[in-house]
Formats: structure tokens, C-alpha cells, sequence
């Protein structure tokens, strides 16, 4: 391992091997904190340069950085940065569209002994012969990108991230840079655990983005609704993006707003990869007005000049509202939040949040993995117990999640001797907890919509991050005097934002947010209360140890 890097090593490394004349804040901490060794966390807001870490402390450690991304247009983007780089060393890629003699090229760099950085996708680390090879590399560095997704309690928890954890151990645990734009702690704290971080640097910077104006209008109908959103977008001055909830309304709202002679263009996944790519490169070289996109059009998405991100309808939580505004003003520049919502789009939202596995399925599943003594994969599972992939995919991941069953880069097996009733009940008490962690998000969301105070302190506290009492660029605080003004001391009794409390009949919690006369806490397994202050007298909270 190389020596621990110094603020100037890599400032010269960033300008000799990148071309960048200057590292942001919180850039350099974190790169000596992994060339040092430190496993490290970074929450970093969309276009604070989260790439530029592992990038410069790859560089200084060489060997290979492993670079696990879920999407293969931000793994194309990125390679595409490092090659432009002046002196940057090679980028490969390993992933479903990688060529016989693309992959060839791939792993002689990869084995070349040459410093270099191997972009996968998550589910080529259950790959056998790409995990048997990785094994045998001299890899130095496992940096885990969109890490939100490894957290069960995020808002994009993905099921091929949770053997990560057990990968980079199997690889000998190499320092792990995890890399997210948006985390609240809890989330932050079971992206530590889920990848088995050891002692882990946190670099949190950058959640305040005072140059977003955040607003929201309530309609009562859903036509009136429509309209004003429309409007909004046709009257929008500089790139707009407009975020819907289904991928028919993406088809709907783009075409009404190119019959108003804007530059349209919907985006959802279930469109083709070819015309997904086309729209994103439109977009990207300023060839559309608009793009009217699901919650699909977001990872990779690179363009600093957006000014208006437009919302027509709430979304499940406000990590993922926090990580869709955030690709607005990029650049720094002024730009628009805008949320459009009615009182039952929140029931709705609800509506689409829930979910169980099947009993059948679930019992299936557990006794296929019984039958067998060596681990299994998923396509084996769905085919041994007739049932779908998508129903595998979510039995196997609650398996995980209950401790009963194990995942590695062979599969998945069982880890405990139990009866499939007793599996069932294991798997749906996890899904009933998932299902009050997802509902209490919605109440969450649905605060800050409705809230009579500073929205971005409403959005900033969710995170963890102490914020004013009034921040001048929200709705909320328009025509106020537009100083901050320092949030109520709240503090006195020792209680602030991530102060661990325990609450009689749902267990210990984290404070997320502190008001004069009521306080948000989550607890794991119950999602996000609103409590009374008044709870302490009465006995039914008290600070926890790590207060």
C-alpha cells in the first residue's frame, strides 16, 4: 500500500493526471483518508465530485480500483471522463455489453499490474470466473457508486447490492469508498454495516443548495393540477426536468408540451436501451427543452445548466425528492424546485409502496435451498421452485435480511435449519417492518409539503444537517427578511439532531429533526415518528446511551 496521501499530493495529482486546477471541499479529506486505508463514506451532493475521489486515490494507490455502478450509461460516462483525463491511467469495463474482444482487452489491463479502474455492475461480482479472477488482482480500492442502494431502508435498495459487503471481504476487504449524493443517518448507518465498513471516514458536505429555490402548490383537483404543471413547464426559461409517476404520463405530458412548441421528450425504463440513449444524449447537447421522466431518468444524468426540476407528483420519500432536485444548478447558478401535489396523491403513494412476498413463494424458496448443500443462484431457484424471477428476487433478499440465508459470489444458501413456516414468519415480519419504514417516508414527505415553516430546514434536519429557522430562498420564507436566523435552541436538555433515544414500545431510535415543542425520530424498525417533547416527562422516551 502507498504511503498516506497530503492535501498537496493531491492537488498535484488532480492537476497533473486530470487537469483540474483546484479539489472542492471535502475532496481532499476523503482521498487521505482512503489512501490511508480508511474505509470512507461520502454523501456529497449531485456535482460536488464524488468521481473525483476514487479517481485521484486510485491514482495515488494504483494497483485496481474496482468501480461497482449500477447503471452502464454512468459507467460509459465516466470511463469517457478518464480517458479525456491528461494522465489518468486506463478505465475498462465488465458488464452484459462488453464484447468477447472488449472483455479480452479488459482483463489484460485488469491483470496487466498496471494501475487501472474496473467498472461492474453489481451482479458481476456473482459472476464465478469474474469473482475467481478479481480474487487473483492485485485490487487496492472497491468503490461502491449510488451506495443509497445497499441500504434496505433507502429509497433504491437494490437487491444485487447486498452481497457486496460479503465480495469485498472475500477480496481480502480493501479500503471501501462509498459514494451517494443523498443519506439520511439511518440510511448512512446501514450503508456501513451492509458493506461491512470498519471504522469508516464520513464525508458529509454540500447538502445545502441555497441556489435552488424549493416551492410547492397544493391543488385540489387533479385537472387543475395538470395545468398548472403544464404551464409551469412551457413558461420554464433554461433546461427542465419534469418528474411523473408513471411511464404513461411521461408519453402523455411530452406530447402536449411539443403541441406547445417545446422541446420534448419523455424517459422511462420500460423504453428501448436505443431510444433511453437517444434521449439522454439529446439532453445532454442541449437538443431538448424537456425531458418528462420517471424516477428512471436520474443516475448518470450529467448537465449543469438544469433550472427548473419540476415534480407533478410527490414521490415516496424525501431522499429521493432531495436527489432529484439536486440535479438542478449544477453550475451554481439560480434555479427551481417546484412540487405539484393534491392531499390524495399521498394515499396513492402509499397505494404503490406496499407489498409482501407470497406465502407460497417464500415456502418455496426456502425449500429449495434445503435441498440443496452448495449455494444456489437465483435462476436455479426460479426454475427448481416454477416460480418468477422477480419473486426470487425479493423472497432471497428478505432471506438475507432475516439472517436465514447467506449470499456470496457462488449464490445464495441457507445459513439456519428452520421450518418453512418459520421462514415465512420471518419474511413477513421483515416485510411488515419494511412497509412501516416505507409509510412513515410518505408521512415524512407529505410534512414537508405541507409544513408552515423553512421547507429547506425541513429537508436539511431529515438529513442530519442543523439548519436555520428561516433560509430566504423557499416559498415559505419569501418576502421575510432574507438573513437566516438561527434555529431556537433546542439543544439545552442535550437533545439534537442524531442524539439516540429510547422510546417504551418501539425500541432505540435516532432524532432526526428537533422543533421547540416536538421532535422526528427513526427507529429501525417502525420508520419515522413525530413525538412530543412532553414524551420525556411522561416517561416514554429517554436519551439512549449514545446521546
Amino acid at each position: 500500500m502507498n504511503a498516506p496521501a497530503t492535501a498537496e499530493q493531491s492537488a498535484r495529482t488532480a492537476r497533473e493526471a486530470f487537469g483540474w486546477d483546484a479539489l472542492l471541499p471535502g475532496q481532499a479529506e476523503a482521498i487521505d483518508a482512503v489512501v490511508g486505508g480508511r474505509d470512507t463514506l461520502v454523501v456529497f451532493p449531485t456535482g460536488a465530485g464524488k468521481s473525483a475521489v476514487y479517481q485521484i486515490a486510485g491514482c495515488e494507490l494504483g494497483g485496481v480500483t474496482v468501480v461497482i455502478s449500477p447503471l452502464l450509461a454512468l459507467q460509459r460516462d465516466q470511463i469517457a471522463s478518464i480517458d479525456a483525463a491528461p494522465d489518468a491511467p486506463a478505465a475498462v469495463a465488465l458488464n452484459s455489453r462488453t464484447g468477447a474482444r472488449a472483455r479480452t482487452a479488459a482483463w489484460a489491463a485488469i491483470e496487466s499490474g498496471d494501475p487501472v479502474y474496473a467498472f461492474l455492475a453489481p451482479e458481476q461480482l456473482a459472476n464465478p470466473e469474474v469473482f475467481e479472477r478479481l480474487k487473483k488482482a492485485d485490487v487496492r480500492l472497491v468503490v461502491v457508486d449510488e451506495a443509497h442502494c445497499v441500504s434496505a431502508w433507502g429509497f433504491d435498495f437494490r437487491p444485487e447490492y447486498a452481497r457486496i459487503g460479503d465480495a469485498v471481504d472475500a477480496l481480502g476487504h480493501p479500503p471501501v469508498l462509498a459514494l451517494t449524493a443523498t443519506a439520511s443517518g439511518p440510511v448512512r448507518d446501514d450503508i456501513v454495516a451492509s458493506l461491512i465498513m470498519r471504522d469508516p471516514h464520513l464525508e458529509v458536505r454540500g447538502m445545502d443548495r441555497p441556489e435552488i429555490h424549493m416551492s410547492v402548490r397544493r391543488h385540489e383537483h387533479d385537472a387543475d393540477k395538470r395545468r398548472a404543471v403544464v404551464e409551469d413547464v412551457r413558461d420554464a426559461d433554461g433546461p427542465t426536468l419534469l418528474y411523473v409517476a408513471t411511464r404513461k404520463e411521461t408519453e402523455t405530458y411530452a406530447a402536449e408540451l411539443v403541441g406547445l412548441g417545446r422541446r420534448a421528450a419523455p424517459y422511462h425504463g420500460g423504453m428501448a436501451q436505443k431510444r433511453r440513449d437517444e434521449v439522454h444524449a439529446a439532453w445532454s447537447a442541449g437538443e431538448l427543452d424537456v425531458v418528462v421522466a420517471t424516477s428512471a431518468f436520474g443516475m448518470g444524468v450529467d448537465k449543469s445548466d438544469v433550472r427548473w426540476v419540476i415534480h407533478a407528483d410527490v414521490t415516496e420519500s424525501l431522499d429521493s425528492y432531495a436527489q432529484e432536485i439536486g440535479r438542478a444548478a449544477r453550475d451554481g447558478q439560480p434555479a427551481r424546485a417546484v412540487l405539484h401535489y393534491r392531499a390524495e396523491d399521498f394515499s396513492l403513494r402509499s397505494f404503490f409502496a406496499g407489498g409482501h412476498s407470497r406465502r407460497a413463494d417464500i415456502a418455496g424458496v426456502w425449500d429449495a435451498l434445503g435441498r440443496r448443500d452448495a449455494p444456489m443462484r437465483a435462476k436455479e431457484l426460479a426454475e427448481e421452485s416454477g416460480r418468477s424471477a422477480r419473486a426470487i428476487g425479493r423472497v432471497l433478499t428478505q432471506l438475507v435480511a432475516c439472517g436465514l440465508a447467506v449470499a456470496g459470489p457462488e449464490g445464495i444458501s441457507a445459513a439456519a435449519k428452520v421450518s418453512a413456516g418459520d421462514a415465512v414468519a420471518a419474511v413477513r415480519e421483515r416485510d411488515e417492518a419494511e412497509e412501516r419504514v416505507r409509510a412513515s417516508r410518505i408521512e415524512i414527505m407529505r410534512g414537508y409539503a405541507e409544513t408552515v415553516h423553512c421547507r429547506r430546514r425541513a429537508l436539511l434536519e431529515y438529513f442530519g444537517v442543523a439548519a436555520p429557522e428561516r433560509c430566504g430562498t423557499c416559498d415559505r420564507c419569501d418576502g421575510a427578511d432574507a438573513t437566516p436566523v438561527p434555529a431556537a435552541d433546542a439543544e439545552a436538555d442535550d437533545l439534537r439532531v442524531d442524539s439516540v433515544v429510547d422510546h417504551h414500545e418501539w425500541g432505540t431510535g435516532t432524532v432526526m429533526a428537533v422543533e421547540a415543542d416536538r421532535l422526528t425520530v427513526f427507529f429501525p424498525d417502525h420508520g419515522y415518528k413525530v413525538l412530543s417533547r412532553a414524551a420525556f416527562d411522561r416517561g416514554i422516551l429517554e436519551l439512549g446511551d449514545a446521546a
